[in-house]
């Protein structure tokens, strides 16, 4: 399978609209142990320095948040409970901004993934979450920082979502009014997707 990584351009454009343009896309990942590829079928938009859920809320600048600071189209990855989340780094240089993928569909390497997670009670509980995704295609926090635009880590043309939707983010109880902002877009229908109408459609 051909996969070439996207050029800078894909990622210069608003947060929304990225999050949008992301689904469907393939997220790619080369180690020593060999390629595993996922279409990206969720995910979440964090618009900070405004947005209370954003680690980046009030221009919060850390060595973990750096990052944001910098280019479009750079992998932020960061620990959460023992998970590797990986994110793609948004907005203008200065504005930090970022997109969380929570949920891809396998394309490449099922059985390097299949390995890595070890058993799962169905097969779809593979990847549909944004810690789960990571462990599966071998990201960590090594690959913080890395362009998107080329191996090891890379975006590429994937399959155009067939049919969008969007709702809440998960996991931002704590953030006030940010957590009704409908800011998580998914593929509609999907099995992979950890939550909504494609959840609902597996079971």
């Amino acid at each position: 399978m051909r996969m070439e990584p996207v050029r800078d351009g894909f990622f210069d454009r608003p947060t929304l609209e990225l999050a949008q343009a992301l689904l469907g896309m393939l997220l790619v990942c080369v180690t020593e142990e060999g390629a595993a590829a996922g279409r990206i079928v969720e995910t979440e938009a964090y618009i900070g320095p405004e947005d209370r859920a954003a680690h980046s809320y009030g221009n919060r600048r850390t060595p973990r948040t750096e990052v944001m600071f910098g280019p479009p189209g750079r992998a932020y990855v960061y620990v959460m409970h023992t998970h590797s989340l990986f994110n793609v780094t948004s907005g203008k240089e200065g504005k930090p901004e970022a997109v969380l993928v929570r949920a891809v569909e396998p394309v490449l390497g099922l059985e390097l993934m299949r390995a890595r997670r070890g058993p799962v009670k169905r097969p779809y509980d593979l990847t549909n979450g944004p810690g789960k995704l990571t462990k599966a295609l071998g990201i960590t926090k090594a690959d913080y920082g890395r362009p998107l635009t080329a191996p090891p880590l890379f975006i590429a043309q994937g399959r155009p979502a067939e049919a969008v939707a969007c709702g809440p983010r998960i996991g931002i109880e704590g953030s006030g009014e940010a957590r009704f902002y409908p800011w998580r877009f998914w593929e509609a229908g999907n099995p992979y997707v950890s939550r909504g109408r494609g959840a609902a459609a597996r079971e």
